[in-house]
């Protein structure tokens, strides 16, 4: 694990998947909060960006290519982890997009107010797209399913439930600052969503949920995902883990399959992908900022795992997402 430059060692917590989520909102989060007289219905598109919806009053159905149109209540909650396609209406029998009907004005930098007039039954929601950051949590998105229901996964969650009361409340009455207020608790609820979708899962022996569980694996993990640029070796992560190198060497490759230093590798060049698609960073601005000592060596490891060099990347793939508003 050479050619990175050094820096004070990161202080990491006992709880791996807390440090990990820390990067939970790094890049941003934008908001709609919709007024919707039915009949209504809108369609979301795929895009590389969490969202989530939350029914402050109904009526409200969401369709999904896996789970078919399912029937959402008053104070449901949905994620969408991976943002897949999928529809919000009033009813499944609702066609077309009542989207262009609508008259959605900005609150401010991130937050929208989204009205569609009419006679029919209201409908109040709250929508949102995340972008989960320096790829910190990638690697729990992926394995989590396409959609999750609150109420399916928090039944022992203590604060799941008035959290989503408080949030039915502010929606039901908004006031000044309820934008920013929404957002801030549908960020915390998010999180704890995630977290126990985690401790749902089963007790799997091997893969990443496995290491972030594990007390001694997870540490290291974490600080790997919160700092890939660092100059890690394995005698720091062996002492993050509180572990011998060889032991540690040989219980990380057994529950993740690989060694360490091949994850890094790996990690360091999925961010590598996603900081050169963002705001026209250079190879070089991405070298420096994975803590690389040169251009050079930087492209040749990118190269060496990824089978392209950094500078094709660069020219073909997009650039950051329009959350437009989580619409």
């Amino acid at each position: 694990m050479a050619d990175y430059s050094s820096r004070p060692p990161l202080h990491i917590p006992m709880d791996a998947l807390s440090e990990v989520l820390q990067d939970f909102r790094l890049s941003g989060v934008n908001y709609g909060r919709c007024e919707l007289r039915h009949p209504w219905s809108i369609a979301f598109p795929q895009q590389k960006l969490l969202r989530f919806h939350f029914v402050g009053q109904g009526p409200c159905w969401i369709y999904t290519e896996a789970e078919g149109w399912q029937e959402l209540r008053d104070g449901d909650l949905v994620l969408l982890p991976q943002g897949i396609a999928h529809r919000l209406a009033s009813a499944p029998d609702v066609a077309g997009d009542s989207l262009e009907s609508c008259q959605v004005t900005k609150l401010g930098s991130n937050v929208c107010e989204v009205v569609r007039e009419g006679t029919g039954a209201a409908s109040t929601l709250f929508c949102g797209s995340m972008a989960l950051g320096v790829c910190a949590l990638n690697p729990l998105i992926t394995l989590m399913p396409p959609i999750i229901k609150g109420c399916d996964v928090a039944g022992n969650d203590p604060i799941v439930g008035p959290l989503l009361a408080a949030m039915t409340a502010e929606a039901a009455q908004p006031q000044m600052g309820s934008a920013t207020i929404l957002s801030r608790m549908a960020d915390l609820l998010t999180a704890r969503l995630i977290r126990c979708w985690v401790n749902c899962t089963g007790a799997s022996t091997t893969g990443w949920l496995a290491a972030i569980r594990d007390p001694h694996i997870g540490r290291a993990l974490a600080a790997m995902h919160r700092d890939p640029g660092h100059n890690w070796t394995l005698e720091s992560l062996a002492g993050l883990a509180g572990q011998s190198r060889s032991i540690f060497a040989e219980r990380f490759s057994a529950v993740l399959g690989e060694g360490a230093a091949h994850y890094l590798a790996r990690l360091r060049m999925q961010l590598a992908r996603e900081l050169l698609g963002q705001n026209g960073l250079s190879v070089a601005e991405v070298a420096t900022r994975l803590g690389y000592d040169s251009e050079a060596s930087f492209a040749r490891a990118f190269k060496r795992i990824t089978n392209v060099s950094p500078g094709v990347v660069r020219r073909t793939i997009p650039g950051r997402t329009d959350m437009n508003f989580g619409f």
